[in-house]
């Protein structure tokens, strides 16, 4: 019991979840809340309101809009809302962009413009970080992807009419797993752990219904022989908020049913 509610519980501790009202986002934000955690739930355009009020999460969970392409605005917003909440415990930064693209169509622009991911990850991160520095406390949490570690494995898109995950995202997503490392390290004493989660597979449900054949592609070239379900990624993501993950810092943790193991 003492293990529970010392180490495992998120009892008391503040969580600003980046793109909580997304796929993946959702169930992260759920189990937070129901692990005893004060959560921030932002996304763009009215969507975390509207998913926190479906749900009834008003209780435990506040939504905000959230504009992280914008210096001055990312300052303001980490401003306000520590002088309200105060600094919080645990961020989670579940942001992506990408293109529908193949690599031979990708202009320079449309690449640069998806990129602006990696900028925006880091503005956040520094502005929070900074504050989790200076109370010597607070648990980092950026995500990555399969396709920041590995390629796009081609005959699982073969025949389907689909273009294999753009090759913006991945690169993307691999220099979020080098922010990682670096943030853990500059962090390191000031006791801010940073750590980074790649998922995959993890096709959302629109995705699983239009295209079964492309999921069952998937699911064989998985050792689990199936994709990921969204509260496969929440446990991970408590885990590495909560106590029980207080030594662990500048890792990534590849949630993917076994995909890059082969």
């Amino acid at each position: 019991m003492e293990v529970l509610e010392n180490i495992l519980s998120l009892k008391g501790k503040d969580v600003w979840v980046i793109g909580g009202a997304g796929y993946l986002g959702q169930p992260t934000v759920a189990l937070l809340s129901k692990a005893g955690a004060r959560v921030l739930c932002c996304d763009l355009n009215g969507r975390a309101a509207r998913f926190v009020t479906a749900n009834a999460l008003e209780s435990s969970v506040t939504p905000a809009d959230i504009n992280t392409g914008d210096e001055a605005l990312v300052k303001a917003f980490v401003e306000q809302q520590v002088a309200e909440r105060g600094v919080p415990q645990g961020l989670v930064d579940l942001s992506f962009a990408s293109t529908s693209r193949i690599m031979e169509e990708l202009t320079a622009e449309e690449f640069n413009n998806v990129n602006k991911a990696i900028t925006n990850t880091f503005l956040l991160a520094r502005e929070v970080g900074m504050h989790m520095a200076a109370q010597q406390a607070g648990s980092v949490v950026l995500f990555s992807s399969m396709y920041g570690n590995v390629a796009p494995y081609p005959a699982v898109y073969d025949g389907l009419g689909m273009n294999k995950n753009p090759v913006e995202y991945g690169a993307g997503k691999a220099a979020i797993i080098q922010m990682t490392r670096y943030l853990a390290v500059h962090w390191g004493r000031s006791n801010v752990r940073c750590n980074c989660i790649s998922p995959g597979p993890f096709p959302n449900p629109g995705v699983q219904e239009k295209h079964p054949e492309f999921i069952k592609r998937l699911s064989e070239k998985t050792p689990m022989g199936r994709v990921g379900a969204g509260h496969e990624i929440a446990g991970t993501v408590a885990f590495l908020v909560s106590e029980a993950a207080s030594y662990i810092t500048g890792q990534n943790i590849l949630v993917d049913g076994g995909w890059t193991a082969w």
